[in-house]
């Protein structure tokens, strides 16, 4: 097939050239790692597009395909925005992959810690593997990254219960869900007798009775299962029987919560206590990967809109109220270390994971079978304590004068001035582009050098760096002036 030329685009081409840096074509597969290194996933919804015309190529072609400035424009037209985000470093965490790198030293660490207990209170719990760990991250810009056992699917357990409140919320509103539930720590185990919260289980049975009260059982369920799903982007969340009918089985102390609250006429009135407990044995069995659940906590982290979709799928008001519950009660007797610790909204399960929110910066989902004294992942709690001595997740420090941890969302010096001279080279390789445009982009980079030397104020090797690069850019300046008044 004889293709037409693709329609002159600076941009376009200015990212094709940053993407391929500078070359004329290359690999398909260098494409698609070079989006993986900005964290952005091939099964994102956002490129479905672009990735099912890239295999169509494949598909149509004898030999290794190409991607050069034609494919490039056919594939990628759709998504040029998207792109230049991911590759001029504008996502929340502009060098992904080194932060990746980080997350994996972290999971090796704590692949180490050998202590605790698989649940088995519930039999279907006490045939994972202890030896299972995985940790699967997404921000609120989509990028994803995940290390180990990611793909296993697992029960939710009571990390359903912040979701649970967070759909009531969104469809009653804060003032009637509280009228029938408190907001307290109970500062007491999970299975106690009353409604504190929402994150304990009489809160959560309540909460259960609160979800679509006039639907029947089988509608309330698949309402609750769609909604969860758009708050995963569409991926994988899945309903374990098994798990189901243990928890009934075992569920005396739950039946006896029921009882006792329904004799303290704590649910709504025409509430009925059993479907309420049967609808939250339910919820507790739905079933996640770590990366689906990833997408859920990133859904949380981006005020209720889901990152790969765009979607919004909970109001503002109901993600607020979870994630303020969810940082002081969301981590049973443990809640009160987390939030001195770690210092972000958490909520854990006796499956073993643990729902991670950073807010408005991402969200992670870490599993690990193995459980510490008070009910919670062993290594998730290891990785979560971790991931904040490393960088500055922690609700508190940012304060003013506080000793500066790593932050992520900041690019370095050096790989800003990797990235600006690396801009500048493609942009002198584009023959599209005049001299007078070169001439003003190169004045815009040397303005972004000498801010990059100001914010040293001592002689080191970065400032070196910044001032070789100065003059790099100046020697470009010089020469295109030349030829401009030429």
């Amino acid at each position: 097939n004889v293709h037409s030329k693709p329609p002159s685009s600076g941009v376009e081409g200015m990212l094709f050239y940053t993407i391929t840096e500078g070359k004329e074509q290359v690999p398909i597969s260098y494409f698609t790692s070079a989006l993986k290194r900005t964290g952005l996933h091939p099964s994102d919804p956002r490129l479905k597009d672009c990735m099912d015309k890239l295999r169509r190529a494949v598909r149509e072609s004898a030999g290794e395909v190409m991607m050069d400035r034609e494919l490039f424009h056919r594939c990628a037209g759709g998504n040029i925005v998207l792109l230049i985000q991911a590759f001029r470093k504008k996502f929340i965490i502009p060098e992904f992959d080194v932060f990746a790198r980080k997350i994996d030293a972290i999971y090796n660490r704590v692949e180490n810690q050998s202590d605790g207990k698989v649940a088995d209170y519930i039999p279907q719990l006490a045939k994972f593997n202890p030896e299972l760990w995985g940790v699967s991250l997404c921000t609120v810009d989509g990028q994803r990254h995940s290390v180990g056992d990611t793909k296993q699917p697992f029960c939710l357990q009571s990390c359903v219960k912040p979701l649970q409140y967070a759909i009531a919320v969104h469809e009653a509103g804060t003032e009637k869900v509280h009228r029938y539930v408190g907001m307290e720590p109970s500062g007491l185990k999970f299975n106690m007798l009353s409604p504190h919260n929402p994150m304990v289980n009489a809160g959560a049975i309540v909460i259960s009775s609160l979800i679509k009260p006039r639907a029947n059982k089988a509608e309330k369920f698949d309402y609750f299962m769609e909604f969860v799903k758009k708050m995963a982007g569409q991926e994988y969340v899945g309903f374990s029987n098994a798990t189901f009918q243990s928890e009934k089985e075992t569920g005396d102390r739950n039946f006896a919560i029921g009882y006792y609250m329904k004799e303290k006429k704590c649910f709504p009135p025409g509430a009925d206590m059993i479907d309420a407990l049967d609808f939250y044995f339910q919820l507790c069995s739905l079933e996640v990967t770590c990366e689906s659940g990833s997408i859920i906590a990133a859904t949380l982290a981006n005020g209720g809109i889901c990152p790969i979709t765009g979607e919004r799928v909970l109001s503002a008001e109901a993600v607020r109220n979870t994630l303020s519950l969810m940082h002081s009660c969301g981590m049973y007797d443990f809640s009160g270390q987390m939030a001195f610790h770690v210092g972000l909204p958490a909520k854990s399960g006796v499956s073993g994971a643990i729902l991670l929110v950073i807010p408005n910066v991402m969200g992670v989902m870490c599993w690990s079978p193995p459980l510490d004294r008070v009910g919670n992942s062993v290594r998730g709690i290891h990785f979560c304590q971790e991931l904040v001595s490393l960088f500055n997740f922690h609700n508190y420090d940012n304060l003013r004068h506080f000793v500066k941890k790593q932050d992520p969302r900041r690019q370095d010096g050096e790989d800003r001035v990797s990235s600006l001279l690396s801009l500048l080279i493609v942009v002198l390789k584009m023959s599209s582009v005049s001299v007078l445009h070169l001439l003003v982009f190169a004045e815009q980079v040397r303005f972004q050098l000498d801010v990059c030397c100001l914010q040293w104020r001592r002689v080191s090797p970065e400032k070196v760096r910044y001032h070789e690069a100065w003059v790099l850019s100046s020697y470009i300046i010089n020469g295109l002036e030349c030829l401009f008044q030429a």
